[in-house]
């Protein structure tokens, strides 16, 4: 399987899914995804010691707010309610009362993706710390 393959694969799992692929990847290899995260890679060098995870833990949490749903709103709640699997009136009361937190808790990489893919349904999306 060339690299493109393994590319159009990840594209078409669910956020789940590959959020159980980055857990599996660090278990296997013994790395962490955190540390590719821009955010993360900022925190590290000054952190030392015991509190080097507290610091990476605060810098590794993201809440992805939902600012605008855009033209498609039926498809961003179809999204939003895959991603939280809340039922579709409390998908769609969180597009009616904005801004509205659709996670929180997250790290970088899983609210990167939320992102993203809420955006290509049309929403305007915040990642806050």
């Amino acid at each position: 399987m060339g690299k493109e393959e393994i590319l159009q694969e990840i594209e078409d799992m669910s956020v789940k899914d590959l959020a159980d692929l980055v857990e599996m990847i660090e278990e296997r290899f013994n790395v962490s995804a955190a540390a590719m995260a821009p955010v993360a890679v900022a925190a590290a060098p000054g952190a030392a010691g015991s509190g080097a995870d507290a610091g990476e833990a605060a810098a590794d949490s993201y809440k992805v707010v939902l600012t605008n749903p855009g033209q498609k709103k039926i498809q961003v709640i179809k999204e939003i309610k895959e991603i939280t699997g809340k039922g579709l009136k409390e998908c769609k009361d969180l597009v009616d009362n904005l801004p509205a937190t659709i996670k929180e808790g997250v790290g970088a990489d899983e609210a990167t993706s939320l992102k993203e893919k809420l955006e290509a349904a049309g929403a305007e999306i915040e990642l806050k710390q």
